[in-house]
């Protein structure tokens, strides 16, 4: 008779895969997909970045400079690659950079800027060379007037370095602004290349070179004008300040006594005169923390550029005025201005906004997973109460048969109950308040057990049968 209530004993422990551990283990994965999501993150955005970068023409200083930048930033391994796009010169590296064949260019500053181009470094300075050679000298061999001034240069030939119609224009603005007419002047370009032999065939009456203070090719083809012991006479161009104002893409400058070298040092004294700058401009919509980073490894290893190519000392920073003829680039101005964003400042906002996505996708599937339950939960319930009636029953049962098959009845509500808990329909604290049911019901069975083993057989019948009587 006992046999029963042993089998209906108590609740078993819970078992391994609880409601609790599962829920553990779900934080687990989901702390574990945080952390992936979040290195997934960091190594997309911080994976090496190759840029186009256009320049140009072959042989070029511009071009020399780029394969050196290009050199050291794949030895240095940093976030910025670069590869070249040769061009036949700065203007088609502007072409190329407001068509999107690339995404930085080197352009002249005195050339059409595209308006999607803005500034991130100035790769270097040019100046502006006029200068006259000295006159021939030999039996039979005449020279016009001596050149001194550029008001002079009217009906003469003027020789420019360089194929580049930009060299071309330049000059033009320089002979306007003294009132001598580009169209009464005889202009004859030739290749930088060819320049010396074509100024020591005396070519031209008077020469225009354009580059860097130290350019070779500019200090070569002034040396080849030397010739006789004569020295070239260097035009100043006095009006520089005017021409500036004029033409903002350029500057007053000067040519300081000795920079092209020789004996006498060439020039003898300062020459007034203007300059123009090469620009690295980047095109407007390449992201701002690319451009900080690729201003910040120029920048860092331009020191170590200088000893293999002079001209990296000249690379500076952009002009971050708002009136700056090139605007700068929101990335170059931020390394600037020392305001360049770091990795969570770029991206604290994406980490914040998934962490809460994170926490609502949680609480969502939560909610779900407990709407997909409340069958579960509401059978569990009805369950319950049918354990608490069962109870009752037991305390006015007059048959042992009958209290056997309310314990079965039992036993079954306690498989369903724990099935319920292993999936996590219920809560531990609904499953305590099964166990004090279900152990009231123990009770309530072996009370009335034992009270009705200790009646004799025949008013135990007699109970029976009064009570089929009354609910007919």
């Amino acid at each position: 008779m006992t046999g029963g209530l042993e089998l209906a004993g108590p609740p078993a422990p819970p078992s391994p895969r609880s409601a609790k551990q599962k829920t553990m283990f779900v934080t687990l994965a989901g702390s574990l997909a945080l952390i992936g999501a979040v290195a997934g993150a960091y190594y997309f955005a911080m994976r090496p970045v190759t840029l186009r970068i256009a320049v140009g023409p072959a042989n070029s200083d511009d071009i020399k400079a780029v394969q050196a930048l290009t050199q050291a930033f794949s030895q240095a391994r940093g976030y910025i690659r670069l590869r070249p796009v040769q061009t036949d010169g700065a203007a088609a590296s502007a072409k190329a950079l407001e068509d999107g064949a690339a995404d930085l260019a080197i352009i002249r500053g005195d050339l059409d800027v595209p308006k999607n181009a803005q500034a991130v470094a100035t790769l270097r300075k040019n100046v502006a060379v006029l200068w006259v050679p000295p006159p021939a000298k030999g039996k039979g061999k005449k020279s016009g007037p001596k050149i001194t001034k550029i008001a002079q240069l009217a009906g003469r030939r003027i020789g420019v370095v360089g194929r580049t119609p930009a060299n071309v224009n330049l000059l033009k603005v320089i002979l306007q602004q003294y009132g001598v007419d580009p169209g009464k002047v005889e202009i004859i370009q030739f290749p930088a290349a060819e320049a010396a032999d074509a100024i020591r065939n005396q070519k031209a009456d008077a020469y225009l070179a354009a580059g860097p203070v130290n350019s070779k090719i500019t200090a070569d083809a002034i040396n080849a004008s030397t010739r006789d012991g004569g020295t070239p006479t260097f035009l100043a161009i006095d009006s520089a300040e005017a021409i500036a104002q004029n033409h903002p893409m350029y500057e007053a400058s000067e040519i300081p006594a000795g920079a092209f070298g020789g004996s006498p040092d060439k020039p003898d004294d300062e020459v007034k005169t203007i300059s123009f700058s090469h620009h690295i401009v980047a095109r407007k919509g390449l992201s701002e923390s690319t451009v900080a980073a690729f201003t910040r490894q120029l920048f860092a290893i331009r020191q170590q550029l200088m000893t293999e190519f002079p001209l990296a000392a000249k690379i500076e920073t952009p002009d971050t005025d708002k009136d700056a003829v090139i605007p700068v680039h929101p990335g170059a101005a931020a390394f600037v201005d020392g305001e360049e964003k770091t990795f969570l400042d770029r991206y604290s906002d994406y980490i914040w906004w998934g962490l809460m996505a994170l926490s609502a996708m949680g609480s969502a599937g939560a909610w779900f997973a407990g709407y997909l339950k409340k069958d579960e939960r509401s059978n569990n319930s009805s369950l319950r109460e049918r354990l608490l009636d069962m109870i009752a029953g037991a305390r006015r049962s007059e048959s042992i048969e009958e209290l056997d098959r309310m314990q079965s009845d039992a036993d079954e509500i306690l498989r369903d109950t724990l099935r319920c808990f292993d999936d996590g329909a219920i809560e531990e604290g609904a499953l305590t308040a099964f166990s004090i049911a279900l152990e009231q019901f123990h009770n309530a069975v072996a009370d009335r057990k034992t009270l009705l083993n200790s009646m004799p057989q025949n008013l135990q019948r007699a109970g029976a049968q009064f009570r089929a009587a009354a609910t007919l």
